[in-house]
C-alpha cells in the first residue's frame, strides 16, 4: 500500500535572538527530530521511520526560515529507493520545499540518496529565497547498490532569488532516461553523482571564479551570489570529500 506523507519545519528568531522550531511535524516515514546545535543554529534531523520511498509513494518535506534564523536539516541515514509492491506500482515522488527569509540562513544536508534497481523515483527541490538569504544545499545520488545496477532516478532543482529565477536544472539516470546518461560524457562508469549550491550574500563583493576541483568536479559561478559544484565519482565516500573540500574553500573565502 503507498504512502502519502508531508513533514513541515518552521524556524523563526525569539526574543532572545535564538532560532526556536515552533513547528515540527512528522508524518509517516518522515519522522522529525530536533537535535544538538551550535549557537546560533537550530538542527533538525530526518530519522527514516519506515522503508520509504517505495513505488507509488509521494512523500514530501517543507521547510521555512524566517528572517534572521538559521537552521540545519540533515539525515540519520542515506535513503533507499525501492520498487513498488507490485508489477503495476512503480513510480515514486518525494518533493521538498524550501523558503528562506531576509537574513536567515539554511543549510540543507541530508544524506545520500540511493536508487535501487527495479525502482523508479521523480524528486523534486524547490528553494525561494529572499534576496538576503543564504543557502547551502547538498545532493548526492548513488546509483546501485553494491552489485547491482541503478534503478530510474529523475531529480529537478530550481532556486528563485528575489523573485527571480536563480537555478533550474534537471538530471535524469537508469532506465528510460535520455540515452548517453551513462556514458563518458555524463557519468563516465562513475556510480555516485552530486552538486553542492552556496548562495551567500557575501558573494556580491567576492565569488568564487568557475574553475575545475579535480578531473571529475567543477565549481561554477552562477549569474547572482552564488556557486554551484557538480562533480561524480566512483563511490559515496569519495564524492563526500569533494563536496566537503568545496564547501571549506568557498565558506573561506
Amino acid at each position: 500500500m503507498s504512502v502519502r506523507a508531508t513533514a513541515r519545519i518552521t524556524a523563526v528568531l525569539d526574543g532572545r535572538g535564538a532560532t526556536v522550531l515552533p513547528v515540527l511535524e512528522s508524518d509517516g516515514p518522515l519522522a522529525l527530530r530536533r537535535t544538538r546545535a551550535t549557537a546560533p543554529y537550530a538542527r533538525v534531523t530526518v530519522v527514516g521511520a519506515m522503508s520509504a520511498p517505495l513505488g507509488g509513494d509521494r512523500l514530501a518535506v517543507e521547510a521555512r526560515v524566517e528572517d534572521g534564523a538559521r537552521l540545519t536539516v540533515d539525515s540519520a541515514a542515506a535513503t533507499v529507493t525501492l520498487p513498488g509492491p507490485g508489477p503495476d506500482v512503480r513510480s515514486a515522488t518525494y518533493d521538498i520545499a524550501l523558503t528562506v527569509g531576509e537574513g536567515a540562513e539554511l543549510n540543507w544536508l541530508p544524506e545520500q540518496l540511493i536508487s535501487a534497481r527495479g525502482s523508479e523515483l521523480h524528486m523534486t527541490t524547490r528553494a525561494e529565497l529572499a534576496d538576503t538569504a543564504r543557502l547551502v544545499l547538498r545532493e548526492e545520488q548513488i546509483l546501485g547498490r553494491h552489485g547491482e545496477t541503478t534503478g530510474t532516478l529523475i531529480s529537478r532543482l530550481t532556486v528563485r532569488r528575489a523573485g527571480r529565477p536563480l537555478l533550474d536544472q534537471q538530471v535524469a539516470y537508469g532506465p528510460g532516461a535520455p540515452g548517453g546518461w551513462d556514458g563518458a560524457a555524463v557519468l563516465g562508469g562513475h556510480r555516485a553523482v552530486g552538486q553542492l549550491l552556496v548562495v551567500d550574500p557575501a558573494f556580491e563583493d567576492k565569488c568564487p571564479d568557475t574553475r575545475l576541483l579535480g578531473p571529475t568536479a567543477v565549481l561554477t559561478r552562477l549569474v547572482g551570489p552564488a556557486v554551484l559544484v557538480t562533480a561524480v565519482a566512483p563511490d559515496a565516500r569519495q564524492l563526500r570529500s569533494v563536496l566537503d573540500g568545496a564547501l571549506d574553500e568557498v565558506s573561506a573565502g
